[in-house]
């Protein structure tokens, strides 16, 4: 993707509808589909020139068909393959469905398009429940339970198509036809067609055009005209003849080795990074046992009544910007599975200007995003919008909120296939054989091929992880009680902290900084701090709430330790042997860009996902189909070099080059 986002580059598709009730992009004068059928269309053209339903037939056990598409315009394309998937698939195969669309339909749009076939009804209306949040990047949706999963890639192909880490199955060439969009049927196209197909992979494509035919021919692929639909006398079918297996320029950051066959794993912690690992694992057939030494789920850092969703963005497109929006769109489709009002609240979350560094901040902001991810209010209209008076407007995310993170652990550890081992506490890992024990003393608690290390800061405490730099830093709420005045709150207030609208009558309030501290009580002093941080957000909200600050020995409040790295990126991905990773990649220290290509030194089987600071409930959740993906060889969630970001060998290759 490029590096730096643009407003301007995101535009929802602009349609005519005709006299039958069929769309046309206004943008590209083109028709979506067949106006004689478009099912039939997609018969034809995608479905039968690749043999899906043959495809999907021959999967056994827990294997996936990838497929990949150009255009994902209407959806009827991807609710065609899964009817068909799941008319013709084992029941324990997956399908992975890639897709890039520069100009997603709007909602309204989209649901009217889609009521054109109520055959899809079905799929549908799964993927209408789910079409919200729709930011520019890497859009991750699970549907039936996780047996299918599309990844759509919004924005321009030729800038998502390089980003994507996936190996392509099927190819549906899709979009406006090259006389409307002769941008996007370009040699540079066709090369990144051939770079992502996995071997023998296929292509279906409704046009005929000889330039695309040569085109796909010198890319490697195998081309053959055949019978049109419709009024289309030709279309073209083909398939990659031969596979380019070029050498990884970073092999530290290659997928392991795929291994294992035994799909059971440990995940150590449960909570948000804990839970969804497990909850993405299980969707993909695995038997997931989840150690946590609490009595219950989410008892430190994900257990606090109320988590904002709050989105620290940069105008720069930065990999942890870019983490950020696909993780809150992932987020919110999970937290409508919730019960809303008491579970999470999709209420806005609006940032205030509190000087002018941060001024000029917003209008960065304002102008690099879409205005239905966040804009700018004036304080007049910040206002009208929260219930209270504000000192100053902001910017605001109409759809974030707060959510009860205790609720969202608990809904994903009900997945099939998770266990959840209460008063287990880690303490050592040890190899036996193929397996990972988990040992407590003398007591082996667990033993799986595969264990994930998901405890926040405590992921370092064990031999094989003691390298990992991570840091706790103490955070305080404070729990004020709501009251009729207070209650007129209507959205998440954030400055230096935020406070949020009534949870079972009560404001949550904070969260204080303290890198000095280490105990777990909650103190005056940041109770007091906090209560400072609200009367700046809001001096009418401090005095509806009547907050005295010589009354905080009477508050209610909670202490939890985020968990940071140095970038403060979370690390996310298979962990290596640190020493033989020096000995591997020691040329390194010497010249940082001689080219290696030995293989990594993996700890076979042995995963991490930590370090998600005060964002937890934003890339937490995501982080989980993130390492399901490294783990079951499935096309990333996220843009490759963003899921490099997040990578922990990142810090390995950094003190090698460093000599540190």
């Amino acid at each position: 993707m490029n590096d730096r986002p643009s407003s301007d580059a995101f535009q929802h598709a602009e349609l005519d509808w005709d006299e039958n009730g069929l769309p046309q992009s206004r943008q590209y004068g083109d028709v979506y589909f067949s106006r004689a059928s478009g099912l039939a269309e997609t018969e034809h053209v995608f479905l039968a020139q690749n043999e899906v339903a043959q495809r999907f037939a021959a999967l056994q056990g827990n294997q996936h068909l990838v497929i990949g598409e150009t255009g994902f315009g209407t959806g009827l394309n991807f609710l065609c393959a899964w009817q068909l998937f799941e008319r013709t698939a084992d029941k324990q195969a997956r399908l992975h469905f890639v897709s890039v669309e520069k100009h997603p339909l709007s909602r309204d749009d989209m649901q009217r398009a889609l009521a054109l076939w109520p055959e899809l009804q079905q799929q549908a209306t799964q993927l209408l429940q789910q079409y919200v949040a729709l930011n520019p990047g890497y859009q991750r949706f699970v549907f039936a339970g996780g047996r299918v999963v599309l990844t759509l890639l919004v924005g321009d192909v030729l800038d998502c198509l390089p980003s994507l880490d996936a190996r392509i199955d099927a190819w549906f060439l899709d979009g406006f036809a090259p006389a409307k969009n002769p941008q996007m049927w370009q040699p540079a196209l066709f090369a990144e067609l051939a770079r992502l197909s996995a071997p023998g992979a296929t292509l279906g494509t409704f046009t005929s055009a000889g330039f695309v035919r040569r085109g796909l021919i010198e890319a490697g692929f195998d081309m053959q005209r055949v019978p049109g639909y419709g009024h289309k006398r030709e279309i073209l079918r083909g398939r990659l003849q031969a596979v380019a297996n070029p050498v990884s320029d970073k092999p530290w950051f290659a997928r392991p080795n795929r291994g294992i066959t035994e799909r059971r794993a440990v995940v150590i912690g449960a909570g948000l990074a804990g839970c969804a690992t497990a909850a993405s694992l299980a969707a993909r057939g695995w038997q997931v046992s989840v150690l946590e030494r609490h009595a219950e789920a989410a008892q430190e850092g994900s257990g606090n009544p109320q988590g904002v969703l709050y989105l620290k963005l940069s105008a720069h497109g930065t990999a942890l910007s870019r983490l950020v929006v696909s993780g809150f769109s992932y987020t919110r489709r999970l937290l409508a599975n919730l019960q809303a009002g008491q579970d999470w609240q999709a209420c806005g979350v609006l940032q205030l200007i509190y000087d002018d560094k941060e001024r000029q901040r917003q209008a960065e902001l304002a102008a690099a995003f879409p205005a239905s991810l966040v804009h700018p209010l004036t304080r007049e209209a910040a206002e009208a919008l929260a219930g209270v008076a504000l000192p100053e407007g902001g910017l605001f995310y109409p759809d974030a909120g707060w959510a009860h993170p205790p609720a969202l652990c608990r809904w994903l550890l009900q997945q099939p296939g998770i266990e959840l081992l209460q008063h287990h506490e880690a303490l050592e890992l040890q190899r036996n054989g193929q397996s990972w024990q988990v040992l407590a003393g003398e007591k082996v608690l667990a033993d799986a091929p595969v264990v994930v290390l998901a405890g926040a800061a405590d992921a370092a405490r064990f031999s094989q992880s003691a390298w990992l730099p991570l840091k706790r830093i103490r955070g305080q709420i404070s729990c004020l009680p709501a009251n009729a005045e207070s209650g007129q709150l209507r959205t998440v207030l954030c400055a230096k902290g935020y406070v949020a609208p009534p949870r079972d009558g009560t404001h949550t309030l904070g969260a204080s900084f303290n890198f000095q501290q280490t105990d777990d009580a909650p103190s005056i002093a940041e109770h007091q701090a906090n209560l400072e941080m609200l009367e700046q957000i809001s001096s009418d909200l401090y005095q509806r709430l009547q907050a005295d600050p010589q009354q905080t020995g009477a508050l209610q409040g909670r202490v939890a330790f985020r968990c940071t790295s140095p970038d403060y990126l979370p690390l996310i991905g298979p962990l290596a042997e640190p020493q033989a990773f020096a000995d591997t990649y020691a040329a390194l220290a010497k010249n940082a860009r001689q080219s290696q290509h030995a293989a990594c030194p993996w700890l076979e089987g042995l995963y991490v996902n930590t370090a998600h600071g005060s964002r937890g409930m934003i890339s937490a959740p995501l982080s989980g189909e993130l390492l399901a993906a490294w783990l079951n060889d499935e096309p990333l969630p996220l843009p490759r070099d963003v899921a490099e970001a997040c990578h922990p060998n990142r810090f390995l290759l950094r003190k090698l080059i460093r000599g540190s």
